[in-house]
């Protein structure tokens, strides 16, 4: 276990080197990337449904209205050139039944958890959303029951249990990798039950959902050598042209970091980004609003600018 960190974190980011967001790999000069390990996030740190968020002025976290357009963070995740995960809100209709699609009509629409067992099949993964919380993933194997990584356990529960009041969207659409027979995703999950502490393989509910879909040992604690050039990038959607991206080593590293956005929230993420990104705009003279690409290229080197004139 020599090359693993036990824990590291970043207060903002300022800290965490970027990387061009139009994806261009350019060879021509020193690149840096990024590669943490951030706190665990896993359900036994996570801010349980009895948890008051500071800025909510003291009213329980589900009883304030959860519109993923608001409380989200658009973003894509790309391995090279390859595009592996993608969450966006565009084409997204208004839904036909009100309130409880809130959030549009498409795959990121949100449900109450009894909705939901209405439109789960066996394999399914389902991600529960609440404001100021972390996105917890489940898989469902029918009969109303889920299996998830709860409190560094992987548990058998009643989707209605494990949702904790939060609400709900079926997330198979959201990574694009090819899954599993839904046999298997099922004995996937249900062969983990009962694994806890130590002999766990994944930091968090998403990473465990997400392997027992896809079966992909990139979920798992230490599924990549961390050497080498960063393959992994995190697009984060700034306005309708603008994004910030930052590079990882691993998958597992990127997800704990996409996660983070999730707990913190939208307005927050792009609080941080405007903050690193704003003076070095105003120090290249261009306009706040401009469309910009992060980070700023450095300028040719004197030989180049010479040839061309």
């Amino acid at each position: 276990m020599g090359n693993q960190v036990e824990k590291l974190t970043h207060l903002n980011y300022k800290e965490v080197p970027t990387t061009d967001p139009t994806g261009m790999d350019r060879d021509e000069g020193p690149r840096i990337g990024v590669s943490y390990i951030f706190s665990n996030d896993d359900d036994d740190v996570e801010p349980q449904h009895d948890s008051v968020a500071p800025d909510l002025g003291g009213e329980h976290p589900t009883s304030q209205p959860y519109d993923p357009r608001l409380h989200e963070v658009e973003c894509s995740i790309y391995y090279r050139d390859e595009c592996i995960y993608q969450k966006s809100f565009s084409g997204d209709a208004p839904t036909s039944d009100g309130v409880e699609g809130g959030g549009g009509g498409g795959h990121l629409a949100t449900y109450t958890p009894e909705n939901l067992l209405n439109r789960c099949k066996p394999g399914d993964v389902v991600e529960f959303v609440c404001q100021a919380q972390y996105p917890h993933w489940v898989v469902y194997v029918g009969d109303f029951q889920v299996v998830h990584l709860h409190r560094l356990e992987v548990v058998n529960s009643f989707l209605t249990d494990a949702s904790q009041g939060r609400r709900g969207r079926i997330a198979n659409q959201l990574y694009h990798y090819k899954p599993l027979s839904p046999a298997t995703v099922v004995r996937n999950a249900l062969d983990q039950v009962g694994c806890k502490d130590r002999d766990l393989s994944w930091r968090n509910s998403e990473c465990f959902a997400a392997w027992c879909r896809y079966g992909k040992r990139e979920f798992k604690i230490g599924g990549e050598l961390r050497i080498g050039k960063q393959p992994y990038r995190l697009q984060i959607q700034l306005g309708e042209k603008r994004s910030h991206t930052l590079e990882f080593q691993s998958l597992e590293d990127l997800i704990m970091e996409k996660r983070r956005n999730d707990q913190i929230g939208k307005v927050a993420v792009l609080q941080e980004l405007s903050s690193h990104l704003q003076p070095a705009e105003d120090a290249d003279g261009k306009d706040p609003g401009a469309q910009t690409s992060w980070p700023p290229q450095p300028p040719l080197p004197p030989f180049l600018q010479e040839s061309n004139g």
